[in-house]
């Protein structure tokens, strides 16, 4: 069965780094776009970032470009989200999810458990 398993949150400090990982098994992980979704407390479901199949094109969205960089190792089914100059509100819970359409709009069949990232002094 399909499992998104992520990893790599915690805390960090304004201005920090960190990097968070999604294990991918049950699919063929190299044939679908793969997205990080976040939600911070009491707020809904933001779109973070989407990366595309061969090409790995990527999209950011607008709170997050020249911040955060997306990209995949498809020789170890994983998909990875960078994050630089972390601010507070970037804390959240960060959802790894395969892309099911990619078009004007989106929608995801399957998401992970979530990493907790969580961005203070």
């Amino acid at each position: 069965q399909v499992q998104l398993v992520e990893s790599g949150g915690g805390l960090v400090q304004p201005g920090g780094s960190l990097r968070v990982s999604c294990a991918a098994s049950g699919f063929v992980f190299s044939n679908n776009y793969m997205t990080w979704v976040r939600q911070a407390p009491g707020k809904g479901l933001e779109w973070v970032s989407t990366i595309t199949t061969s090409l790995r094109t990527t999209y950011y969205a607008n709170s997050v470009k020249g911040r955060f960089t997306i990209s995949r190792d498809n020789t170890k089914n994983t998909l990875y989200l960078q994050m630089k100059t972390l601010k507070p509100d970037d804390t959240a819970l960060y959802y790894c999810t395969r892309v099911s359409y990619w078009g004007q709009q989106m929608a995801f069949d399957y998401w992970g458990q979530g990493t907790q990232v969580t961005v203070s002094s």
